[in-house]
Order: structure tokens, then sequence, then C-alpha cells
């Protein structure tokens, strides 16, 4: 050994010499300098024909080939895998070890032939042994997730999405579906806990993993070893988020398919992508650090190449949300994706923090901020629905009109999620700005709404009714307010114009209705006679027992939908009636003319007015929007 050590010596310091001399002098003179330095450098030696190489320099390496391709060579033919026994792998894994250290001890000398032909048999038979590396890689990496502890199949009623895959490494005491053997696959195991990890293989087949990897990556082939590693993990990884219930759909598949549909694969989008992004992925991140480790760029590649399959599916799904239609309809589950989008945000920035991962991640954050703009361009358009709405023909008896009722149980409902609508308007909003912009977009829409409810009011004719209509509508659309997150945008400065604007609706009901009931009795009171003749006060009676008549009967199918506000509009109109009809009566049976029986003029007593008006607003036709108001 000692001799072979002594001629790589001398082959490598002629090797300099030819390669830094420029001419026969300079690499003479380069040769004295070796000679001076050590006496093993004889000028001898160190002359004898450099440009045609040294058969003795060379016979070491020939040596140490010989006995790398007898080891090497027996275990890439074999029929078994070298992995079956550890003491083979062992021995094959330090024959490879030897060989890449000889091609790199030997390579300054690749300007000798004789050494330049040896390094090029080294080299070949370093790329059938990483060839024969790369089989036992991938036989790995495709048993060990053979081992995996399996479950039972999902029952009746369970959700795909509350379920997670599971390894324990060696045990296995469940069952498999599949096709054969090299397509068996894991049955989910139920969890409710998202904050683990998983180990997807066993660990001694990590550890088996990472040896190989260290070898292709110091032998030059670390792409070809992220290569077999991310193949094998994407198809498992696929799995699982097809086991979560996801479809694989194109964009154009989901903005194609009916809103029903599209609601069930949103509910599986959530959960599949929560499993994802917390378990599945940062599992998979871990993996390739360990299998990895020590090789960054390597762990990062193979771990992009794992995700990004699975990644773009999620990410497409939010997008296709994002850009499809801007029904009113669709808002709720926009806002499920929009939310399960940011709040997985900081598990994009943790797992896919590399240089691999960035247009990962930046289309991430893309596709969030589109979900925020679809939620802003949905209620522009419920905006386009409320003018768009058509006067064409009134409510019976002055009810609640249907697109109150809708808009406002649709903005109470989107006013649930008050904080993410916050986050999503606020974004180009100033932070000094005293009010957020969502704030202004509910008091506009809530301005469109009212101002189509005036417009639909114009079609009663009788202007009673239509104060009555705007009553209704404009009482609901106030409870609503006061009994949702409304409220708490639109302030108390909003609630209490709008309850003027109810009060001033009763005072044009009445003065539009009875006011002209009130009249005839009214005029009486301003007579100049002091003592009008017994004709004059019967012929006032009969006109208000036929206004009285008239519009009792014209009110019979009018509906005030709130209790409270029937009521109170009850005892309004039955206290200005009763005085007024009492002191009439009084005058009435004061008149000589009538008699000791006046009674026998009157057809309506004091408290049969009150009954009368009592009996009014509490019936609905059964109209659309006439009845109550839920």
């Amino acid at each position: 050994m000692a001799e072979h050590g002594e001629e790589k010596l001398l082959a490598v310091a002629r090797h300099i010499a030819k390669t830094l001399g420029h001419n026969d002098s300079t690499a003479d003179d380069i040769l004295q300098i070796f000679s001076n330095f050590d006496g093993r450098f004889s000028r001898d030696k160190l002359s004898e024909k450099m440009g045609d190489g040294d058969p003795r320099s060379c016979a070491a390496l020939e040596h140490t080939l010989k006995s790398l391709d007898r080891q090497i060579s027996q275990y890439v033919a074999a029929d078994q895998p070298i992995w079956a026994d550890s003491v083979d792998a062992g021995a094959f894994l330090d024959a490879v070890d030897e060989l890449i250290a000889t091609l790199r001890e030997w390579h300054p000398m690749t300007g000798e032939k004789s050494v330049a032909a040896c390094l090029d048999r080294a080299e070949d038979l370093l790329q059938q042994a990483m060839f024969r590396v790369e089989d036992e890689f991938r036989s790995l990496m495709e048993r060990g997730g053979e081992s995996f502890e399996l479950s039972r199949p999902l029952g009746p009623g369970e959700s795909a999405g509350n379920y997670l895959f599971d390894s324990e490494d060696e045990d296995d005491d469940g069952g498999m579906i599949g096709c054969g053997d090299d397509h068996q696959i894991p049955i989910a195991h139920p969890i409710s806990d998202y904050d683990i990890l998983i180990d997807a293989l066993p660990s001694v087949t990590i550890n088996d993993l990472h040896e190989i990897a260290k070898r292709m990556v110091a032998a030059g082939f670390g792409k070809e070893c992220s290569h077999v590693y991310s193949s094998c993990r994407r198809e498992f990884l696929e799995e699982s988020i097809s086991r979560l219930g996801l479809q694989k759909l194109s964009i154009e598949e989901i903005q194609k398919m009916a809103w029903c549909d599209l609601e069930d694969q949103i509910e599986r989008w959530t959960k599949a992508a929560t499993v994802a992004l917390r378990i599945l992925f940062p599992s998979e991140r871990r993996l390739c650090d360990r299998v990895f480790f020590g090789f960054s760029s390597a762990a990062n590649l193979s771990f992009m190449e794992v995700c990004r399959g699975s990644t773009i599916q999620l990410l497409n799904f939010a997008d296709a949300v994002a850009i499809g239609s801007r029904s009113p309809e669709r808002l709720f589950k926009v806002l499920d994706v929009f939310e399960t989008l940011r709040d997985l945000m900081p598990e994009f920035e943790a797992v896919f923090s590399d240089q691999y991962c960035l247009l990962l991640r930046n289309e991430a954050i893309t596709i969030w901020r589109r979900l925020g703009e679809a939620i802003r361009g949905i209620l522009m358009e419920l905006e386009n629905l409320i003018r768009r709405d058509p006067a064409k023909s009134e409510v019976p008896g002055g009810g609640l009109h249907p697109i109150t009722r809708y808009v406002m149980n649709y903005l109470r409902a989107a006013c649930r999620s008050r904080q993410t609508l916050e986050q999503v308007f606020n974004e180009s909003i100033d932070d000094r700005t005293s009010s957020s912009s969502l704030s202004v977009q509910m008091a506009w829409i809530m301005e469109l709404l009212e101002s189509n409810l005036e417009v639909k009011s114009r079609i009663y004719r009788d202007p009673a009714l239509c104060s009555v209509f705007m009553m209704n509508n404009g009482k609901y659309i106030v409870q609503k307010v006061k009994d949702s997150e409304l409220g708490l945008l639109l302030g108390d400065d909003w609630i209490r114009k709008h309850t003027a604007k109810i009060r001033q609706y009763q005072v044009n009901y009445q003065r539009s209705s009875w006011n002209k009931v009130l009249a005839v009795l009214k005029a009486d009171n301003t007579s100049l006679a002091p003592n009008p003749s017994l004709n004059t006060m019967r012929e006032r009676l009969r006109l208000f027992n036929l206004h009285f008549d008239e519009t009792c009967r014209a009110q019979s199918t009018w509906f005030i939908f709130d209790e409270q506000l029937r009521e109170e509009l009850r005892i309004s109109v039955v206290e200005n009636l009763s005085q007024v009809y009492r002191n009439f009566l009084g005058r009435l049976q004061s008149v000589p003319e009538a008699g000791k029986h006046p009674e026998k003029l009157i057809k309506y007593s004091v408290e049969e007015i009150g009954a009368r008006v009592n009996g009014l607003f509490q019936r609905g036709s059964g109209g659309g929007g006439g009845g109550g108001g839920k």
C-alpha cells in the first residue's frame, strides 16, 4: 500500500508540473522545486515521460477499480433486494463510498491518458451502482408505505374529512384496499386533533433512505434521487387528498357544476385543505428533511415536487370559486373558502418557506385576495339585484315585500361573518378612517333598499295603504338591524333616524285615512251656529257612519305584521276617534229636537267604534310577503 501511495504522489507531482509548465523549461523548474522540497521527488522519477503517463501510477488505480468492480457488480446483478440484508446493504454502501472517494482522489490527474481511461471505467461503474441504488431507493419507499397501520373503512354517516392516514412504524393490524400488491392504499383513521404529525414511513426505512440519498447526492445523482422520492410520495399524498373526499376537477369542470353539488364540494374542500396544510404537508416536510438530512436543497426540491400537485389542486378549486358567478346566494360558501384559506395562511408560510415553494406560497396569497374581490363583487351584485327588482304589483294589505325579507335576512346572515367582511373591505381603507368600509357598504345597501321600497309604495292608489306598506317594511328593517351585527355596523344614529321615519309613516297614515272621518264631526265644532239643528247633526252623523264604514271595510284586509306597532296604531286611532265622537254625541243629546230617546239616532256607541278599530290590521290576504315577518 505504501508503494501504491508513493506512486500516486509522484503522479500528482508530475501532473502539476505538466499543467503549470507553459514550456519544457518552466516544467523543469517546477520539477526541480519538488526535488529540493522532498527527497522522494527525485529528478529521475519525476522527469520520466510526463506526457505519456506513468504505468506505475496507474497500476494502483487499476488495482482499486478491479477490486471495487468485483464487489459492486455482484450486488448490481443480484436478483434479491440488497436491503433485504443489512450486512449486504452496508457492504454495498462501503464499496460505493470507496468508488466515489477514488474518483475524487484521482480526478486531478485526468490529464494523464492512462488515468483518464481508468476514471472513465470508474464513472461507468458508479453509474451502474447508482441505477441499482435508485431501484433500491424506490423499493424501500414502496415497501415502507405498505407497512402502515391501517384502519377499517368509513362507517355509515362518517365523514371522510374527519379522517387521516396514519402509521405506526412496523405494526400492521389493519386492512388494505386496492388492486394487487403494487397498488395497495391505506384507509384513513378518524382524528379529532389537527395539531399532530405522522410518520408515513418506519424509522428504519427512513434511515436506510437517508443513507442511500447521501450516496446519490455525493455521486452527483441528487436530482434523480429527488425524482424517485417525489414520484413515490406524490402518489401517496394525492391519494390521501382523494380519500378526504375531494375530487380532482379542472377549473372549467368546477365552474360548470350545479350549485348544490358545488356547495358539497366546498365543504369537502374545506376539510381536505385543513388536513393537508396542518397534517399531511408538515408530515411530508419532516419526512423530506429526515431522508435528505444535510442536503437542504435536495430536501426542498423533493418536498416541492411531492406537494406541488396536491397544492395546485387545492388552490385551483379555491380559484374556481373566486372567479365563478357573483350570484348573491354564493356569498356564504365563498366566505367559507376565504376564511379557510386565511386561517391556513400561517401554515402556507411555514411549510412552503423555501425558494422552491415561493411560487406556491405567492399563488395562495393571490387566490386568497381574489376571493376577497369575489366577496366584494357579490355584494355589488346584491346592489344590482335590489336596483333591478321591478315594481310590478302591490303586496296585498301593505305587508312585507319579498325583497325586504330577502335582503334583510341575507344581510343578517352575512353579518355573522362581520369580522371577515370587515377584513375584506378594509384592505383598501386608510387606517385613519373612523368607520370601516363595510359599514359604508351596508348603509349604501340599506339606502338602495329603502329607495326601492319607496318606488314600490307608489303603486298603491290609497295614500294610507302606501304609509302602511312603508311602515311595515320600515319596522321589519329596523328590527333586523337591531337584532343582528348590522346594528353595530350602522350605529345607533341610523336606528334612531329610521325609527323616527316609522313614526312619521304612522302620522301620515292617520292623516290620510282617519282625519277625513274626523273632519265630518269636527266640522260641526267649527260651525258659527251656537245651536245646530237636529237635521244638521243627523247629517253629520250619517256622513261619519258612512266614512267610518268605508274606511273599516277598506282596511279590513290591511295588515300590520308587528304586534307592538299594530297595537300602538290601534290605540292612537281609537283615542282620536273616541274623543271627537264622544264630544259629538254629547252635543247631539243636547239638541232639543232629539227628544227623550236620542240613542235611536246613533248607529255606533263609543265602545263599538273602539271595538271595530281594534279588529283591523290582523289579517293578511295570503299574498306574497303579506304575512308575518320572519
